[in-house]
């Protein structure tokens, strides 16, 4: 596995748009994405997503984290502009923190409106941002010996991201409520094992053929095999609040996969911890994120969450150094710790008046780009 392209990183990130002024949903995506159409080219895209006051940037392939963190930065650029008339605020929120709009309307393609003629209120009420990363592997067999790895390492993934404490108008106690509005889907959470493509395979199958999903898409899982790339898709993180934030998490993302197939490789078995544990650990990194303690699921104890992420780091250490990228990512790692994480700063921000708006407002400032 030494093609160039394998390793490659890629990130989809989900946004909401707003106005700036009364901070109320704007269904304006395809306004959005006319004015953006000709100046991204065909290098990144911004795309529609499931509702009409919502976008999807995607960076182009990339194989470096400075040349990531300039497509995410570029992609915002667009995605802020207008050709004419004044520009809906696109903040790195991954719920909307109001009552009012939460729902927002469904954009009119038919993968969308099915999702709701299936799912009804849950869709209806499915207004949550993610940040999606990409790691590309070509093999598909190798890609599954990945993902049966990396399982245990999701929550602390997922500690790192949080950025989604309010919902309907309060403060939810959760430093990552978007994760608990996707667990309500059925076909989100994390997978079991597999023993083989070959079984990751019958099981999409059955899926299938039972009419639980109708594409494979449909499988909202933390992480999955990609069905449109070559690549391992994480989809258990919040949208960052920032985008350093989002480049430490694409940044440990990929160390991880490369650390797994690396083991992979070396013939040493997964650790398959208790789904119900698991779940557990994925349940306490939604609650507390960094502000209470997570569950090492393989020693199977409760730990500080910052010792849990420096066993991580460590873990990932020796893919970072072979790639000259351990002083970025720890660097960006750490500052998401002495800062807090995206839900800790908006709670503070919140703090200071006691306001919503406030929260709305410091998350617009922290996510404009300059020049916007």
């Amino acid at each position: 596995m030494n093609n160039q392209d394998e390793f490659t990183l890629g990130v989809e990130e989900e946004f909401l748009l707003l106005d700036a002024e009364s901070r109320r949903l704007r269904p304006q995506a395809e306004e959005v994405l006319d004015d953006a159409r000709s100046e991204l080219g065909d290098k990144g895209q911004l795309d529609q997503e499931f509702k009409r006051s919502q976008l999807e940037h995607g960076t182009a392939v990339c194989r470096s984290l400075d040349e990531l963190s300039d497509e995410i930065a570029r992609l915002a650029a667009c995605s802020w502009r207008r050709r004419s008339g004044p520009a809906p605020a696109s903040p790195r929120l991954a719920p909307i923190p109001f009552r009012t709009g939460a729902n927002g309307e469904i954009t009119s393609n038919e993968s969308y409106l099915g999702l709701e003629r299936d799912y009804q209120r849950l869709a209806r009420e499915k207004i949550i941002c993610g940040c999606h990363v990409h790691v590309g592997i070509a093999d598909p067999e190798a890609a599954i010996q990945v993902l049966d790895r990396v399982r245990p390492w999701l929550p602390a993934i997922l500690a790192l991201s949080v950025n989604s404490p309010f919902w309907l108008g309060e403060d939810t106690g959760y430093a990552s409520f978007r994760t608990e509005i996707w667990r309500r889907w059925p076909a989100a959470g994390t997978p079991e094992p597999f023993e083989s493509r070959a079984d990751y395979d019958r099981l999409v199958g059955v899926l299938v053929e039972t009419g639980s999903i109708d594409d494979p898409a449909r499988l909202h899982w933390d992480v999955r095999p990609s069905h449109h790339y070559p690549t391992l898709e994480f989809r258990i993180a919040d949208v960052c609040l920032t985008m350093d934030d989002a480049v430490a998490v694409a940044g440990m993302v990929r160390a991880l996969v490369r650390r797994c197939h690396a083991e992979a490789l070396d013939g040493r078995p997964p650790s398959h911890p208790r789904p119900e544990l698991l779940r557990m650990a994925t349940w306490r990194a939604a609650r507390y994120g960094f502000d209470g303690d997570l569950i090492d699921v393989v020693g199977e104890r409760s730990v500080p969450a910052a010792e849990m992420l420096d066993t991580l780091l460590g873990f990932i250490r020796p893919a970072l150094e072979e790639h000259d990228e351990w002083e970025i990512v720890s660097g960006l790692v750490h500052q998401v710790v002495q800062c807090g994480t995206g839900a800790a700063r908006q709670r503070r921000a919140f703090d200071r008046a006691g306001r919503l708006e406030d929260v709305v407002d410091s998350v617009v400032a922290a996510t404009s780009p300059a020049g916007a």
